[in-house]
């Protein structure tokens, strides 16, 4: 029999290592200190294979560990070079939300010589799938949208993995080490160099890329696009009220110790490359500046697309696959993140950037520098300040309208390609981009720096002398379905005047109906209600300028209410067609008909009256 003192030490002994056990790991390291995604069988199946434009191709399944006594397993496309002589490099790419796992992805990179999975983590059906086929199955846990409120919870329940409050029952903790187990996939695959590994998604494959690159060193470059920033439990200063991105359920320090992308990025050793649109509403621009200025030591660049949100141009686009072939294919380097400074005190009274491109690279075709007023970058409109080229550098004056107001600005460098590139659904790709860093500054440090407003309302928004520099464009060339859209009109300097009209100049081949399209407060819940404004003007067949007039009344949201003024007004668009859910006006009128049309002048008139709303 056990002497009571020892019966009390062993019971002591084991209450506490019970509470310990219990206790939710404090930080990254913590986090993933018991996980080796080499650890256990990978029992990979094979459900089809087949051979397609000198690729070789399979839909495969591998086990992804086992949890509260259940094994889950991971569907994906797998594909390589047929006839490889040599070990590949390989990529591992990470779908987005409510996607799927993308054969195309793998087409894209075995048709450049990789060997790449695309993991299905999401759980939706997989394409071409068969009856029956095996997909991906979470068993007992469900980090996948249909757990949507898994994303913010480290609290227990009966989709998540512990019993207690604890950061492992985050979907991002089961998502990420499934996408670590694909890269132990790959390694064990007899055609891959193990040590040639990159890594990429977007969205919140982009948020899983920064994820896995700052717990596995495996990783050998990285490239996420519009996720993976950090900072996303606290609020934000904006005009009108607090953004957040995040409410937690449980702990929000802890999960921001141990979920949070500030805590990943400090542990990335790897390069990477960041892509997004400037206005992109899930990887916040200032937020991925921000977040992967942690990233040390390491080769960094950043590619964002003028006026976009969760979407690229061509010359964004390319950087990915340019990124990847030259740090695991030794292809050529991309040009240098371009030098930028600027200079808040003038003699003038007026901001100076100045952009240093590489110059030692590839040839430079031109460079945008942008600056905005909002502090919101959802929702900012990015003003060109139309650089022009000063001895080896290009510089732009940045005229302020309001010293009240924060300054940000940025720089793009486009350089030409000795070769154009080709990627799915874009034309031929002649062009690379890559961003400059960002500046900011307060109304404070502006203020100080004795900066004079220069800038003056103006009634004219457009006169397309520069196309549609301003505006970003949907199916641009499509008769029946181009979109054209500007955030101009959120700008102090183009916001429309109280009772102004809204003219609108333009040739048309054919009668039409043309839609415009106004929306307040685009992703600003803290101003008000986000609400979108539908205009239908019938267009007679004109192919002379002629202008039509509008009035903020001529706009009806979906249940007939008018736009009462211009002044929350976030976005304007020039629409071929266009139905708002629940349209109470919706109409099924024919489809575009003829050319489309030449956009002129878009400017605000005088106040609207009684007969004016006709084409001049």
């Amino acid at each position: 029999m056990k002497h009571p003192r020892m019966l009390f030490s062993l019971l002591f002994f084991s209450a506490l290592s019970a509470l310990s056990a219990a206790a939710p790991p404090q930080n990254v390291t913590q986090l993933w200190a018991d996980f080796d995604p080499r650890k256990d069988p990978l029992e990979v199946e094979v459900v089809r294979e087949w051979k397609e434009g000198g690729g070789v191709y399979r839909y495969v399944r591998y086990r992804i560990g086992t949890f509260k006594g259940k094994p889950a397993y991971m569907a994906a496309f797998y594909g390589f070079p047929e006839g490889a002589k040599t070990r590949l490099p390989a990529v591992l790419h990470m779908h987005g939300g409510g996607q799927r796992a993308f054969l195309e992805e793998v087409k894209t990179y075995v048709e450049r010589g990789y060997a790449a999975i695309s993991v299905n983590w999401g759980g939706r059906e997989m394409e071409g799938a068969h009856p029956g086929d095996p997909n991906t199955d979470w068993g007992t846990v469900d980090p996948t949208q249909k757990n949507v409120a898994g994303y913010v919870n480290l609290l227990p329940g009966e989709k998540f993995l512990m019993d207690h409050e604890s950061p492992k029952n985050c979907n991002w903790y089961l998502l990420t080490l499934g996408c670590r187990r694909g890269i132990t996939f790959l390694e064990q695959q007899p055609e891959v160099d193990a040590g040639r590994i990159g890594i990429y998604g977007h969205s919140m494959g982009g948020n899983l890329t920064m994820y896995v690159a700052g717990t596995d060193s495996r990783v050998k470059v990285a490239a996420p696009s519009v996720g993976g920033q950090g900072w996303r439990t606290e609020s934000h200063e904006m005009i009108g009220g607090k953004a957040q991105q995040e409410n937690v359920h449980g702990d929000t320090a802890l999960f921001a110790r141990t979920l949070g992308f500030e805590n990943y990025a400090p542990l990335i050793h790897c390069p990477v490359l960041h892509l997004s649109g400037t206005n992109d509403f899930h990887g916040w621009m200032d937020g991925v500046y921000r977040t992967n200025a942690l990233i040390k030591n390491e080769p960094l660049r950043y590619a964002f697309s003028p006026h976009l949100n969760h979407q690229f141009i061509p010359a964004v686009a390319v950087t990915r696959p340019l990124w990847f072939d030259h740090f695991l294919k030794a292809a050529p380097a991309l040009p240098e993140t371009p030098k930028s400074e600027w200079q808040l005190k003038t003699a003038h009274g007026v901001p100076v950037m100045r952009v240093n491109p590489d110059k030692n690279s590839l040839p430079i075709a031109r460079v945008d520098i942008y600056y905005s007023f909002d502090p919101d970058p959802r929702a900012r409109f990015w003003r060109d300040a139309q650089a022009g080229k000063v001895g080896d550098s290009w510089e732009a004056k940045l005229p302020l309208f309001d010293a009240n107001l924060p300054l940000y600005a940025f720089a793009n460098v486009y350089h030409s390609l000795p070769t154009p590139e080709s990627l799915p659904h874009m034309p031929a790709i002649k062009e690379v981009c890559l961003s400059s860093l960002i500046h900011s500054a307060s109304p404070k440090e502006l203020q100080a720096a004795g900066i004079l407003p220069t800038e003056h309302a103006s009634i004219l928004i457009d006169d397309f002398k520069r196309g549609w520099h301003d505006w970003y464009r949907f199916s641009e060339t499509n008769t029946e379905h181009w979109e054209n859209w500007t955030r101009k009109v959120t700008d102090p300097q183009w916001r429309g005047p109280d009772g102004a009209s809204l003219q609108i100049t333009l040739t048309t081949s054919q009668a039409n109906t043309l839609i415009v399209v106004a929306t307040e407060n685009e992703w600003r819940n803290y101003r008000g209600t986000r609400n979108t404004f539908v205009c239908r003007k019938p267009l007679p067949a004109n192919p002379k300028p002629h202008t039509i007039t509008l009035s903020a009344a001529d706009f009806k949201d979906s249940a007939g209410k008018a736009l009462s003024n211009w002044s929350q007004l976030d976005l304007l668009g020039f629409c071929a067609q266009f139905t708002l859910k629940d349209d109470v006006n919706k109409s099924e009128s024919d489809k575009w008909k003829g050319q489309i049309p030449e956009f002129q002048r878009l400017e605000w008139g005088a106040p609207y009256t009684a007969g004016s709303a006709g084409s001049k």
